[in-house]
């Protein structure tokens, strides 16, 4: 007998809940509740860093490409700026949010956007087992990792193995504003990663274990653009299993192919019905 969206919802819940899945969190989270103060998507960021720098109009689309012209024009020190005001405002935390930092059992959750939305959700629910790690610029690479750093709660940069001790491991792989500042948006960041990534040298060794054993469920997550699938397909790639997506009734053919692909089953309920849901699951 075929499950009901809601029921499948139910059991992901479940899955989440006992340390089973692992999250993947998209940028649209963010818009679950109310606007957030901050872009939700590499579009609607593509297109504000174009009111702040004028760049060509064939790059109005795409974040990387435009990213990498204003790096080029104006220099690294300009983006990095940018990025640090566009994102200094840090989102409410939602009831997904809030409700994934809450539980003990969780051993990681993949958040992919640039926002504080969901390291303010661990300091609301009082957490302090908790630490992130997040990809490093090509340039702002510093001392924690070729690839990325590690940081504890307050911003310290510590060594990669200080991340095993952690109970929750929050990783942001293309980087984040807070508390670092270090982000991963232009063409350039993403160019050694991208050639590095198929045999996961990037991917950092306590993402790799705490995968093992463990699927994965995309929640706001788009697959329209080849790195946001990359880094999809290789951050879960040798995870024990099963893989869920909650999608929208508007996937691109490279999206739908993409999730048959990769084995991943996408719900059909609405992002906000679906975490409804997940998130009455208790712990």
């Amino acid at each position: 007998m075929t499950q009901t969206p809601a029921a499948l919802a139910a059991e992901i819940g479940t899955g989440i809940a006992t340390g089973r899945l692992i999250p993947f969190l998209g940028p649209d989270v963010l818009a679950l509740e109310a606007e957030p103060p901050v872009p939700v998507g590499a579009r609607p960021l593509a297109h504000l860093l174009g009111t702040r720098v004028a760049v060509p109009g064939r790059f109005r689309n795409n974040l990387w490409h435009a990213s990498q012209y204003i790096e080029t024009s104006r220099h690294r020190v300009t983006l990095d700026r940018l990025m640090a005001e566009i994102f200094q405002p840090i989102p409410a935390p939602n009831a997904l949010h809030l409700w994934l930092a809450g539980l003990q059992a969780l051993p990681m959750v993949v958040d992919t956007w640039y926002d504080g939305a969901m390291r303010a959700a661990f300091a609301a629910q009082g957490r302090s087992d908790w630490g992130q790690v997040q990809g490093a610029s090509k340039a702002r690479r510093l001392d924690g990792g070729v690839w990325s750093r590690t940081v504890d709660r307050d911003g310290t940069i510590l060594p990669d193995e200080a991340a095993a001790a952690w109970t929750t491991l929050l990783y942001k792989p293309h980087g984040a504003a807070q508390p670092a500042g270090d982000v991963l948006v232009s063409d350039s960041d993403y160019v050694e990663v991208l050639t590095e990534i198929d045999i996961q040298t990037p991917i950092p060794d306590a993402v790799k274990q705490r995968r093992t054993g463990r699927g994965f469920v995309f929640l706001g997550c788009r697959f329209y653009d080849q790195i946001l699938r990359t880094f999809a397909r290789q951050i879960a790639k040798h995870s024990g299993g099963p893989r869920y997506a909650v999608v929208p009734d508007d996937l691109t053919r490279n999206e739908i192919r993409f999730l048959d692909v990769e084995g991943i089953t996408p719900l059909t309920l609405s992002l906000a019905e679906a975490v409804g849901i997940i998130t009455k699951t208790e712990p």
